[in-house]
């Protein structure tokens, strides 16, 4: 049953959707969710590898198995687990997201790249913010669960993506989602105008 509910991407994405329902908020965080991962990837890039290869040198431009890539993989496990067809399409987003990651990192030196991080983290974070407090008007869901919040976002905007074009992962997903979410949003209406009185 834990098991279940862990890759239930139904569930999972009624919550993230109860809280990014306002079109300019979702297109906020489609343009920022992303270069958030990817940046954190760059910083992740200096971390000592974790185990060395046979065929991997020192001086090789190959990216090194370190926390950046224990980070990718494990989003990218995550996201196949949850569907495997945009889940497979995530993954190689995240695998993308590291070797470009660490091509930037060789670029950029850590002196640089940790200016360039600490820049486009505050930046789109400072975005979805202000897309939650003006557009939404509702605190972002990483107040109510950090860790869904962090790992599921990337997908999700990914799946938010592709439902532009009319994917569905299976006939019927997005109308239960909407019917979890509009009871979400109700709880949470009734909620805050008790909260009010």
């Amino acid at each position: 049953m834990a098991k279940q509910s862990l890759f239930d991407l139904e569930r999972h994405f009624a919550f993230y959707g109860a809280y990014h329902s306002d079109p300019i908020n979702v297109l906020i965080h489609m343009i920022f969710v992303w270069p958030i991962f990817y940046t954190a990837l760059l910083l992740f890039q200096f971390t000592p590898p974790l185990f060395h290869l046979p065929f991997h040198f020192a001086n090789s431009q190959t990216p090194p198995l370190n926390f950046a890539f224990v980070f990718a993989l494990v989003y990218a496990l995550f996201y196949v687990l949850m569907d495997r067809k945009v889940g497979s399409l995530a993954a190689a987003l995240c695998f993308l997201c590291w070797i470009g990651s660490h091509a930037l990192a060789l670029r950029l030196g850590f002196s640089l790249a940790w200016k360039f991080v600490l820049a486009a983290q505050l930046f789109c974070w400072t975005s979805q913010f202000i897309g939650h407090g003006v557009f939404e008007k509702r605190a972002p869901a990483l107040l109510d669960n950090l860790s869904q919040a962090f790992l599921m976002a990337p997908f999700f905007v990914l799946l938010e993506a592709l439902n532009l074009i009319g994917y569905e992962p299976y006939p019927g997903f997005h109308a239960n989602v909407r019917a979890k979410i509009e009871v979400d949003r109700k709880e949470w209406q009734a909620s805050k105008q008790k909260k009010s009185r």
